[in-house]
C-alpha cells in the first residue's frame, strides 16, 4: 500500500537540504575569499618589490650610448684617423600618410635606387612605426641641401647625422692603421670571450686590422647609458637619467706622415715593402707595404664585386709585407752571421781565405756552391766578405758553425719569432731548426742544407720588419727591442702636448760579444757602401755623411747545374727580390732602414737607390733631397 505524501514533511526535507548547501557553499565562499586575500597579502605585501621591479622593466628602459672613438695622430700633431660626420635621410612612419608616394616626389630630386628602397622596405618591417627608418645613407653636402630647401614638403622625412671614421691618408697607412668596419659574429665572441660585450651594445663598428685592431680597448672608449620611461607601445615618455660615455682615449704613433708619403712614393705601387725606425728607441717613422688599398671603403661596407677584385688581385694589396711578407733574407744576414761566427771561434778577426769563385763540402762528391762573382774574390778576411758579400766565405761559415749554433745565434737577432711590433698581422717566418725539418718534411737534417743558410737562402725565411729588427740589434751592440708604432696616448679633453708616454717592449740582450767584433761587422756594412769595391758604392757616391748598409738579393727559386741566371728571359714573377738594409749616419744613426722589392732583381743595383733616398730625405732634410 502507497504511503501518503506529507506536504509539510517535504517541505521540512528541501528546507533542511538546502540549508546545508548553503552551509556548503558558504563555508567554500568564505574559503575562496580567504585564500583570495592571502594570494592578494603575498603579491602587494610579501612580494611587493619583485612586482615592482618587473613593472620598472616594463616601464623603464635602459638605453646604450656608444662613446666616440679616439683619434689617431703621427708624431708631430696630423691627424691620421678621425670621426666625420655622416649624414643619412631617414624616415618615420607613422607621420607618413603614404610612403610610396614620399619616395617617388624624393626621387624627382634625390637619387634613390630600387636597391636602396628594397632595403628601406625590409628595415621597416622590423621597426616600430614611430621609430625612423634610414632611406639613404652618406648623403653629400649637396643632396643634404638639396633636401634642406624641400624639407617643409616632407613632414616625417628628416637628415640625422653620425660619426663615421675617416682616414685622409687612405691607402698610403691601411696596413698600418687598419680600419673599422661593421661588428659581426666573429667579433662578438671575441668580445664575450673578454666580458666586453655590454659595453659595446650601442656600437656598430670595431678595429678589424692593424692600429684599430690592437688598440680597440684604448680607442673605444666606455659606454653611457640613459634610463627612459616607455609606455605599453614602447614608445619613449620621458628621460629620467643620463650618464654620458666616456670617449675612448686618443693616441699619437712614432710615424712621421711626411715620410711615410715620401717612401710611399718612392714605391710607386711597385710591389715591395720598406721600414723605417728610430734608432732611439726601435719606434717605427715610416711602414710602407706596396700595393695598398683605400681602407675607407670598409667602413661603410664594401661590395662583394669590389672585394672580390681586391682578393683576387695578383699582386695582393691585401697583405701587409712589411710583417707577413715572407722572403729569403739573402745577404743581409751576413753581418749577423759575422759578429756570431767572431764570439763562437769559428773565425778570428785575422782569419783569411782563399775564394776561387766556388766552395765545396769536403770529402763530398756533391756539386760545388757557387759565389755570385763567377771568378771569385781571391784572398778574404771578414771585412772584405761583408764588404764584396763573398759567399764562399760564409758558406765555410755555416759548415764550420753547423746549424744548431747558426739557428740559435740568429733567433738572438730576432728571427724565427714575431718582433713584438704593435699589430696582430705578423708572421714568425721560418728559422730551420733540425727539429722543425723533421716535424715539416719527415726528413732528417743534412750538412748540405746548412750551407745556403749562410747566405740567407735555403729554407731560411724572413719578413722586412724581423731584418729590421736585426740591424738595429746591430745597431745597439746586443740590446734588443720591439719595433713599435704606440708613442704615446692623451686622455679624453686633454691637449696634444699632455701626453702619456708608452713603454716599449725590450728583450733579453745578446751579451758576453766584445765590442771590437760588432764594431767589425759595422766597418763590414760601412765598407759595402762606401769602399773601393763595396757592392753597394755606386748608390751611395758622393754622399755627405757615413752610412753603412748590406744589401742582399733573394732567389725565388733554384738553378739547375750549369744553368745561368738571366732575368730578361724568366717570368717577372720569378726575378730575384732585392733586399737592402742599413743604417746612417754610421757615428750617431738616426734612421735604419729596410727595404724589400719582389722580383727587381740585385738588392744594391735596386734596393741601395731607394734607401739612400730615404736616408737623405731624412738626414739632409726635404728641400735638399728635392733638389736632387
Amino acid at each position: 500500500m502507497l504511503r501518503k505524501s506529507n506536504p509539510f514533511r517535504d517541505y521540512i526535507a528541501e528546507a533542511r537540504l538546502f540549508k546545508s548547501r548553503a552551509v556548503v557553499s558558504f563555508i567554500g565562499i568564505v574559503l575562496m575569499m580567504g585564500i583570495l586575500i592571502a594570494n592578494l597579502y603575498n603579491i602587494q605585501i610579501n612580494q611587493y618589490q619583485d612586482y615592482k621591479t618587473r613593472s620598472n622593466d616594463n616601464r623603464i628602459k635602459v638605453v646604450p650610448i656608444a662613446p666616440n672613438r679616439g683619434l689617431i695622430y703621427d708624431r708631430n700633431g696630423r691627424l691620421l684617423a678621425e670621426n666625420r660626420p655622416v649624414f643619412n635621410l631617414e624616415i618615420t612612419p607613422e607621420q607618413v600618410k603614404d610612403i610610396d608616394a614620399t619616395i617617388a616626389r624624393l626621387q624627382q630630386f634625390l637619387e634613390i635606387t630600387p636597391e636602396k628602397i628594397a632595403a628601406f622596405d625590409k628595415e621597416r618591417r622590423h621597426s616600430r612605426r614611430f621609430n625612423s627608418v634610414p632611406l639613404l645613407t652618406q648623403l653629400t653636402e649637396t643632396e643634404v641641401a638639396k633636401f634642406s630647401v624641400q624639407q617643409h614638403k616632407f613632414p616625417g622625412v628628416t637628415v640625422t647625422a653620425s660619426l663615421k671614421r675617416y682616414y685622409p691618408y687612405g691607402e698610403v697607412l691601411t696596413h698600418v692603421i687598419g680600419y673599422v668596419s661593421r661588428i659581426n659574429d666573429k667579433d662578438i665572441e671575441r668580445l664575450e670571450r673578454d666580458e666586453q660585450v655590454a659595453n659595446y651594445q650601442a656600437t656598430r663598428d670595431i678595429g678589424k686590422l692593424g692600429i684599430e685592431r690592437f688598440y680597440e680597448s684604448t680607442l673605444h672608449g666606455t659606454a653611457g647609458y640613459q634610463e627612459v620611461e616607455v609606455n605599453s607601445r614602447g614608445r619613449v615618455i620621458r628621460t629620467l637619467k643620463y650618464v654620458p660615455p666616456i670617449p675612448g682615449q686618443d693616441i699619437v704613433l712614432n710615424l712621421d706622415i711626411d715620410l711615410q708619403l715620401y717612401v710611399h712614393k718612392l714605391l710607386d705601387g711597385r710591389r715591395g715593402s720598406a721600414v723605417v725606425l728610430d734608432p732611439e728607441d726601435n719606434g717605427i717613422l715610416a711602414m710602407v707595404s706596396s700595393p695598398s688599398y683605400d681602407p675607407n671603403a670598409f667602413v661603410h661596407g664594401i661590395s662583394g664585386k669590389d672585394y672580390s677584385n681586391l682578393l683576387n688581385d695578383k699582386n695582393r694589396p691585401l697583405v701587409n709585407r712589411t710583417t707577413l711578407g715572407i722572403y729569403p733574407p739573402g745577404s743581409t744576414v751576413k753581418p749577423f752571421i759575422a759578429v756570431s761566427a767572431l764570439k763562437e771561434g769559428v773565425i778570428t778577426p785575422n782569419t783569411t781565405r782563399n775564394d776561387p769563385g766556388y766552395w765545396k763540402i769536403p770529402n763530398s762528391t756533391t756539386r760545388p756552391f757557387r759565389d755570385w762573382l763567377r771568378w771569385g774574390h781571391g784572398k778574404v778576411d771578414i771585412i772584405k766578405a761583408l764588404e764584396e758579400s763573398v759567399d764562399t766565405f760564409f758558406y765555410q761559415i755555416a759548415y764550420d758553425m753547423g746549424i744548431d749554433r747558426l739557428s740559435d745565434w740568429m733567433m738572438r737577432f730576432g728571427f724565427g719569432d714575431y718582433t713584438g711590433i704593435d699589430i696582430y698581422e705578423e708572421s714568425k717566418a721560418n728559422m730551420p731548426t733540425r727539429e722543425w725539418k723533421m716535424s715539416r718534411h719527415r726528413t732528417p737534417w743534412y750538412q748540405g742544407d746548412t750551407i745556403p743558410v749562410g747566405i740567407g737562402q735555403g729554407y731560411w725565411t724572413a719578413t722586412p720588419m724581423q731584418i729590421a729588427k736585426a740591424t738595429s740589434v746591430l745597431v745597439h751592440e746586443g740590446e734588443v727591442w720591439a719595433p713599435h708604432l704606440l708613442r704615446s696616448t692623451i686622455n679624453n679633453g686633454e691637449e696634444f702636448s699632455h701626453q702619456k708616454e708608452a713603454e716599449y717592449v725590450s728583450y733579453p740582450p745578446i751579451t758576453g760579444v766584445p765590442n771590437k767584433y760588432w764594431e767589425m761587422a759595422t766597418e763590414g756594412m760601412y765598407l759595402v757602401n762606401h769602399g773601393k769595391k763595396g757592392t753597394a758604392r755606386r748608390a751611395f757616391q758622393n754622399l755627405k755623411y757615413k752610412s753603412a748598409g748590406k744589401s742582399g738579393t733573394a732567389q725565388v727559386f733554384g738553378l739547375a747545374e750549369g744553368q745561368e741566371y738571366n732575368a730578361d728571359e724568366l717570368a717577372e714573377h720569378l726575378r730575384d727580390h732585392a733586399l737592402f738594409t742599413g743604417f746612417a749616419p754610421v757615428d750617431n744613426p738616426q734612421a735604419i732602414v729596410t727595404i724589400v722589392l719582389e722580383n727587381a732583381g740585385g738588392g744594391s743595383t735596386n734596393g741601395a737607390p731607394v734607401v739612400r733616398r730615404i736616408f737623405d730625405h731624412i738626414i739632409l732634410g726635404a728641400k735638399e733631397d728635392d733638389e736632387q
